[in-house]
């Protein structure tokens, strides 16, 4: 047979010879063929250890391997064994003694890997003893012989002759006897004297006998008992216990089984102390230590159970081999070894001796004993007698029989409990003793359950006395007690027992809120560690959770449903627990899982509330995001699920309204989202920023026309839930406090938890904060009643003052108040007189209003410091924040839409054939009764408005005061009404505008409307900033009402003098308070009013650009808002609009990467304002500008004599341009000389220029933009190799000056439009370019001034897409029709840049350039005569000024001219050699036609030194490079004249200085200082130049 161990393998054996080996017994061990591999693997160990025993290997080396090996089979030891036999027999011959040495050392090394009786077994007597596993070899052998003898040949004596078997017949016939008779103890304990005496009878023996006899005669206690008493006084006291210990320990075998009747024998004995517990108590088995540590071995054995069954399994094998294991120890519990302690016990139980029980019980683990089945219900069983006379008096329900429990015939067992005293006293004890396994036992569970309820309501009854009352409190606490240690872990023990669940609601919702949700805590999270059973429960209910979770979907909701239900009923918080994790993680979960939930019994429903609220105050979870800016979405899918889940089911809401509640006390917002979720779900009251113009109008009418056309869903059914909520917030007195939590957060939000915030996330908390409050006073202003609300509400003052809320949220709050109790009054009065003409009514309710809100008035006075009330009255104040948009106007068109909805409706049923007609009949019955409560809701909102305007006429005189000035009045009344009011909610902010106007129409003495309309809109800026999210779109909304009345004064003629024409609000001279004079003159006159409107959304262009140029998040994200929320009112004048498009294509740019939300909200805002293009039109439609600009202000000044105390703000002269330095002055000069001949326009080429001097200036940037881009053009031009060719000076030329040449150069300018027709791919717009210019040309012809309409050039052209050529065609209808009548009101309008760019010189862009750039904000109060002086300076100062005197414009005319005629010969040579160019560059004109906008837009920022490095850097041309860039300057010196380069060096240079104002980053500071060493070389020529150009002028 070959060695299996090479020789090798032990010389290396380090290096690789142990590893060869390990591996060669591992594969031997897996052998299939077990004979064979059972011989190699011997073979292999003996050939290992022979190489020990002849010292080729060390034998710790050896050892160590056999350590490595033993674990490769089981029967390894016994093989090593085997192999250590032979090579003692092997070695105990040789003669070598050092092999033997090796042999036994090598066996030493090893005797942690064989057992010592194997080794006993196998090895010689001498081996053992030299390995000292023995003692002495001859001693063994001889102990070894002496138990064979013992076990084989020995005889077994008895000696029982000294006694008489006669005897002990005689005396099991005296103890057999029958016992009904008059036989007594005392006489049957005589005999058993005498029989002893007679027949020599061992009296142990006897009285053992007696003890067999007693287990067998069981129901003779009475008889045995006083008999055994009387028998142990002839003996030691210890002889019974001794005696009944040998009988216990006879059936202590392994295989002994305890018979019961012994066990019985014992406990009555015990219980009438004929023997003691203690002594007994060492006679029985197991020992106390076995007991723990068996209970000790369950829990480690639970734990594993459980930690096998959250492992993660991945094929199904392992789980069949899981099913095996649970198999396995499910039949190992089934039999527990003989306890005899446990056995005593039940006995104990059982003979109702609870002392002893207990006693025992108290030896061992907690509820050890009571795990075993048998002790658990013998136990209920006792308990069921105790509870009996109590239960049956107040515990069974009405109607039921019940099955009445005997007494026990015991007079040792405990007493029956009669009272709840005694049940404490009693049974409460022994209801701790039993633990979770009151499971056993449900009909004692029902029991207990019942007695509870019954005390509760014992308790919750007053008029007991003080100690009674104290009793009662302390059998409160214990009954909690019993809940939390009884009856709820043996709910969770219980197998899906739905009726046990219900039957415990009955007594938990007995309980406070805070106590139940106390003992679910418990129950969660502490009982289940408590028990090993309850341990394993958990882990097979998380387990069973999560294979449902797993599979549920909508489709399986139902039987999922029925699944989650049943696992439901015994552990609700494990399971719970699980779903929310779920939900937390995958939000989509929760519409199938809330409709799952309907199998829950109550007591699941309400731990399931507690469920949530404990995960929602989790504070291990961040309620933020990572990025900081928005709330956790763990968060958002609690909210969502708690509102679905609290409006289908009947929860109750207390805790949790209590929990937000308490998160707002300790200043935390972030759980408002959760009442925001439930109201919404529960009240059908949805707060959402997104309402179309639709739904606020429907929402503005009465309760059914907000339901049905008020909200984005139709929100049904809400009756029962909201009334559930109502109940819940009056219950618990919520409804107030977390109102006024709610109004005190909300500044809360800014100054205190927002410290640390991202001033987004703060943003967000505080509207989802104030839309909660909004939302909330919605739910309370609805559902409440009159008395309810009255008696909640404290009133104004108190609210304001004593608890600090903020008076936007007081008027909220109380003006459902005031309304509820108006009309409660005027139904009273209308009661009480029974007069039905419409004045009477009116008049009752004038007087109502009075009675209510005289107090009111009274209670207002105390907001606001005393000289407030100089200018408007309190009775103004509260009128303002009393009324609501339902008081003001009916919305006739929604309710019209609602009912037409409803007609179309009944068509469609009439229609359907398959609807069933019982169905049709009933959908037609709900369609028309829907019909007519709205028609009738609408009569009665109808009345109600016309009342409401009666009483505000009469009220009208007394409103404002005007003590002071008009303008103070408009700044009192836009800053404590209006402005508050307007972004606290959508509806309100519409009320704004509303109320403004209605003010105005009521002719309100002291009331300047154009003050008012003027200050709204001039300067949003500081509004729009300290806007959060929503308050910006409210605005907005506020700014759309406010431009629609305006825009639709603007309109006709005959509308505005209709309405404003003699109506004080239009008064330009304000005079003395009193003195209203009706004078014509003093009327602000149509025309004048569109000045007026122009100079407004110049105005709110100058203010947008502002916010778009600051870079601040907040600026430009709200002014978007905001401008997307007027457009359809503004932008109409087509250059506004191009410069908002432009700075709006700006930020698109700027922020695709940096900040995508505001990336998306200017995308979004960009589409828009291009479709609302075709409706803008050019300004001179706007308003119209009378040709000779000089006369335009002495016209203002006529309209107002003496310029009484007009604030700027409603002069003509509508923006007045800043005034500029001298030095300012000179540089605009330089800039504008060197500029001007490349645009060809002179300072006053045309003497049509606008009325408003400014409103030119706000897009000086767009102007900035075109130069930088003419320059460039120019300059790309000259470069030989250009690379953009498409946007040519021709091409701007032809834009700009196209308009203003004579009709002969008509022909030359159509053949430059075919030219690039053919050389440019984007040919629509060339065609769109020629239309335009044939309109025109028109136009010249039909007026005697040439009015110059601005044409894009060509750059901004491509920046914009295509459009299509309907909108074309739309664009030239629209302009055909304002050339032919006038102005017609567009129906929407949309952004352009102001002031046609003709019109303006180059160096005047360059002024309103520097005017938009140092944005000062216009003063609200300035005269007339500041700002004619103002005027006067700056046409002083500025050459520019249109309003220069006469003399000068003949010499300009001819400067214009002169620059003219240069301007073009140089652009047609330009054009000639750029034909040449781009005929040789076809193929490149797609990729040019997008590179240009970007090169001129780069160009720009560097010369702005406004933005950072240009996101679109990839798509540059290269002419971009600063190498380039001088390579052009240096052809632009040969070109061009030396006077010509030096100045556009200057003017770069000036717009450098011009962006000063803003902030420059560090990479465009770089930028700008190479610019500016480049250019320094031509700075001597520049100075010259500046003379020169000084001269010219």
């Amino acid at each position: 047979m070959a060695a299996l161990l090479p020789a090798e393998w032990i010389k290396n054996w380090e290096k690789g010879g142990k590893s060869e080996f390990v591996q060669l017994c591992r594969a031997l061990s897996e052998n299939k063929n077990h004979d064979v591999g059972f011989r190699d693997i011997q073979q292999a160990l003996y050939e290992l250890a022979y190489h020990v025993v002849r010292g080729n290997l060390k034998h710790d080396q050896a050892s160590n391997v056999l350590g490595d090996v033993i674990e490769f089979r089981e029967d390894m030891p016994s093989i090593l064994a085997d192999v250590f036999c032979i090579l003692d027999i092997e070695t105990s011959c040789l003669e070598e003694k050092n092999k033997r040495d090796h042999f036994t050392q090598l066996v030493l090394a090893c005797l942690y890997l064989v057992s010592d009786t194997v080794l006993k077994e196998r090895l010689d007597p001498e081996t053992l003893e030299s390995l000292g596993l023995i003692k002495q070899s001859q001693q063994f052998n001889q102990k070894s012989v002496k138990i064979k003898t013992k076990l084989f040949y020995k005889q077994q004596k008895f000696n029982l002759l000294r006694e008489e078997n006669e005897g002990y017949a005689k005396l099991i016939a005296e103890l057999g006897q029958d016992l009904s008779g008059n036989i007594t103890s005392d006489l049957i304990l005589e005999n058993i004297k005498s029989l002893i005496g007679c027949f020599n009878l061992d009296p142990n023996r006897v009285l053992d006998i007696i003890l067999e006899v007693y287990e067998c005669r069981p129901e003779y206690d009475d008889f045995f008992v006083p008999l055994i008493e009387s028998y142990m006084y002839m003996c030691e006291p210890q002889t019974l216990c001794h005696i009944l210990g040998f009988k216990f320990k006879f059936y202590q075998d392994p295989s002994g089984e305890t018979p019961s009747s012994l066990y019985r024998v014992a406990a009555v004995l015990l219980q009438h102390n004929l023997i003691d517990l203690e002594d007994l108590y060492v006679h029985l088995l197991p020992g106390d230590n076995a007991i723990i540590e068996e209970h000790k071995r369950e829990i480690v054995e639970a734990k594993q159970i459980v930690r096998k069954l959250t492992m993660v399994v991945l094929s199904s094998e392992k789980t069949e081999e899981k099913e095996k294991e649970k198999e396995k120890e499910e039949e190992k519990t089934e039999k527990p070894p003989d306890n005899q302690k446990l056995g005593l016990l039940e006995a104990l139980l059982k003979i109702g001796d609870w002392h002893h029980a207990q006693s025992i019980m108290d030896q061992m683990p907690p509820f050890y004993s009571t795990s075993h089945k048998p002790i658990a219900i013998a136990l209920c069983q006792l308990v069921h007698v105790t509870i009996e006379p109590l239960y049956r008096r107040v515990g069974v329900p009405k109607g039921a029989k019940g099955s009445p429990i005997s007494s026990l015939p015991n007079k040792r067992a405990p007493k029956q409990a009669e009272s709840f005293e005694e049940l404490r006293k009693e049974v409460f004890n022994m209801l701790c003793y039993l633990g979770p396994h009151l499971s056993h036992d449900p009909i004692l569970f029902a029991k207990v359950v019942r007695l509870g309820k019954a005390f509760m309501k014992e308790f919750q009854s007053d008029g007991s006395k003080q100690e009674d009352k104290e009793k009662m409190e302390t059998l409160f606490s214990c009954l909690l007690s019993i809940t939390d240690q009884v009856l709820l872990p043996s709910l969770s023990l219980m197998d899906c027992n739905a009726c046990m669940s219900e039957e415990l609601w009955g007594m938990f919702k007995t309980f406070p809120y805070q106590y139940r949700y106390r003992l679910y805590g418990q129950w969660k999270n502490e009982t289940y560690n408590s028990h090993p059973l309850l341990v394993k429960v958990k882990a097979q209910t998380i387990d069973r959770a999560k294979y449902i979770m797993k599979r549920l979907t909508k489709e399986n909701v139902k039987p999922s449903g029925r699944q989650i239900g049943k696992l439901s009923h015994s552990n609700p918080t494990i399971l719970f627990d699980y779903i929310l994790s779920q939900i937390q993680k995958y939000d989509n979960l929760i519409t199938p899982v809330v409709d799952s939930l309907k199998y829950l019994t109550s007591l699941n429903y309400d731990v399931l509330a507690y469920c949530i609220i404990e995960a929602l105050a989790n504070p291990e979870k961040e309620r933020m995001k990572h990025d900081d800016t928005t709330i956790s979405s763990w968060l958002q899918s609690l909210a969502s699920f708690c509102g679905a889940v609290f409006r289908k089911y009947p929860i109750e809401l207390a805790g949790l309204l209590q929990y937000v509640a308490n998160q707002l006390k300790a200043g935390k917002s972030f759980d408002l989202l959760i009442l925001k979720e439930v109201v919404q779900k529960m009240a059908g009251i949805e707060i959402t920023e997104e309402m179309t113009m639709e739904q606020l109008e429907a929402m503005t009418g009465g309760e059914q026309l907000k339901a049905e056309g008020g909200y984005f869903g139709q929100i049904r059914n809400t009756k029962k839930s909201s009334q559930r909520l109502k109940d819940a917030l009056l219950d618990h007195d919520l409804a107030l406090p977390l109102c006024l939590l709610m109004a005190q957060q909300r500044n809360g939000v800014v100054f205190q938890e927002g410290g640390e915030k991202h001033l987004k996330l703060v943003g967000k908390l505080y509207d989802q904060c104030h839309d909660t409050l909004v939302q909330f006073g919605g739910f309370l202003a609805s559902n409440l009643s009159t008395e309810d609300y009255i008696k909640r509400v404290p009133s104004i003052d108190v609210l304001c003052n004593e608890f600090h809320t903020p008076h936007d949220a007081a008027f909220f709050l109380s003006r459902p108040m005031y309304a509820h109790h108006i009309s409660s009054k005027y139904d009273e009065l209308k009661k009480a007189e029974k007069g039905n003409k419409q004045q009477h009514k009116v008049h009752k309710y004038i007087t109502s209003c009075e009675l209510v809100m005289a107090p009111v008035h009274e209670a207002v006075i105390s907001l606001h410091l005393p000289k407030v009330w100089d200018d408007i009255s309190p009775q103004f104040y509260a009128t303002f924040w009393s009324l609501t948009m339902y008081d003001l106007a009916v919305p006739h068109s929604s309710y019209d839409r609602e009912v037409n909805k409803l007609k179309v409706q009944m068509k469609a049923i009439d229609d359907n054939q398959e609807m069933p007609p019982n169905k049709k009949k009933k959908e037609k019955e709900r369609c028309t009764a829907l019909q007519d409560k709205l028609l009738e809701e609408e009569k009665k909102q109808l009345e109600h408005v016309q009342r409401v305007l009666q009483r505000l006429k009469l009220e009208k005189d007394n409103w404002l005061l005007a003590k002071s000035t008009k303008n103070e009045t408009i700044t009192k009344f836009l800053q404590l009404c209006i402005f508050p009011r307007c972004i606290f909610s959508a509806i309100d902010a519409v009320y704004c505008a509303h109320f403004v106007e209605l003010v105005h129409q009521q002719k309100t003495p002291n009331f300047s409307t154009l003050l008012c309309y003027d200050r709204v809109f001039s300067d949003i800026i500081y509004t729009v900033a300290s806007c959060t999210e929503n308050e910006a779109s409210r605005y907005g909304r506020f700014l759309c009402c406010m431009l629609e009345t305006v825009t639709r004064w603007h309109s006709d003629r005959v509308i505005y003098e209709k309405e404003c024409g003699n109506y004080p609000g239009f008064l330009t001279i304000l005079r003395a308070t009193g003195f209203d004079g009706g004078n014509k003159a003093d009327q602000l006159d149509y025309e004048n009013f569109r000045h007026v409107v122009h100079k407004w959304h110049y105005k709110l262009t100058k203010a947008s650009v502002h916010c778009l140029e600051t870079g601040e998040y907040t600026h430009i994200r709200n002014i978007l808002i905001v401008l997307t929320k007027i457009l359809p009112w503004y932008p109409k004048v087509l250059n506004l609009g191009q410069a908002l498009e432009r700075r709006v294509h700006k930020i698109c740019q700027e922020e695709k990467e940096k900040r995508p939300d505001l990336y998306a909200l200017a995308m979004g805002y960009s589409g828009q304002l291009k479709s609302r293009k075709p409706f803008m039109i050019p300004e001179n439609e706007f308003h119209h500008k009378d040709p000779p600009a000089r006369n335009a202000v002495p016209a203002t000044v006529q309209n107002g004599p003496g310029g009484a105390g007009m604030p700027t703000s409603v002069t003509i002269n509508t923006v007045r341009l800043e005034e500029g330095t001298t030095e300012e002055t000179d540089k605009l000069k330089e800039k504008s000389q060197g500029v001007v001949k490349v645009i060809n326009k002179t300072v006053n080429a045309t003497p049509k220029v606008t009325t408003s001097n400014g409103n030119s200036a706000s897009n000086s940037k767009i102007i900035k933009e075109k130069d930088d881009k003419e320059k460039s053009g120019k300059e790309k031009d000259k470069e030989k190799k250009d690379k953009t060719p498409a946007a040519t000076p021709e091409m701007k030329a032809l834009g700009k000056d196209g308009k203003d040449k004579p009709k002969e150069e008509r022909a030359n300018k159509e053949e430059k439009a075919r030219e690039i027709k053919e050389k440019t791919p984007k040919s629509d717009k060339e065609k769109e370019k020629v239309k335009k210019e044939e309109k025109a040309s028109k136009e010249e012809k039909s007026k005697t001034v040439v009015t110059i309409i601005e044409s894009k050039s060509t750059a901004e052209k491509e920046r914009e897409k295509e459009p299509s050529r309907e909108r074309d065609l739309a664009k030239e209808m629209k302009s055909k029709e304002n050339a032919k009548g006038g102005e017609k009101v567009p129906v929407a309008g949309s952004l352009k840049s102001p002031v046609p760019r003709s019109e303006t010189s180059e160096s005047e862009r360059e002024q309103k350039r520097r005017k938009v750039d140092t944005h000062s904000s216009p003063s609200h109060s300035s005269t007339v005569k500041d700002n004619l002086n103002e005027l006067k300076e700056s046409s002083a100062k500025h050459y520019i000024n249109h309003t220069t005197p006469t003399l000068s414009k003949s010499k300009e005319r001819e400067v214009e001219k002169k620059d003219l005629d240069k301007s073009r010969e140089r652009s047609r040579e330009r054009e000639k050699k750029d034909e040449k160019d781009r005929k040789d560059r076809k193929r490149d004109h797609s990729n040019s036609d997008r590179e240009v906008p970007q090169d001129s837009t780069k160009r720009r920022k560097e010369e702005n030194g406004t933005t950072g490095s240009s996101k679109h850097s990839k798509s540059e041309s290269p002419s971009d490079s600063p190498r380039l860039n001088e390579k052009e300057k240096e052809k632009n010196k040969s070109k061009s004249s030396g006077k010509e380069k030096g100045d556009s060096i200057k003017a770069e240079k000036m717009e450098k200085s011009s962006s000063g104002s803003k902030k420059e980053s560090r990479h465009d500071k770089e930028k700008t200082e190479k610019k500016e060493k480049r250019d320094s070389t031509g700075g001597k020529e520049e100075k010259k130049h500046h003379k020169s150009s000084d001269k010219h002028r």
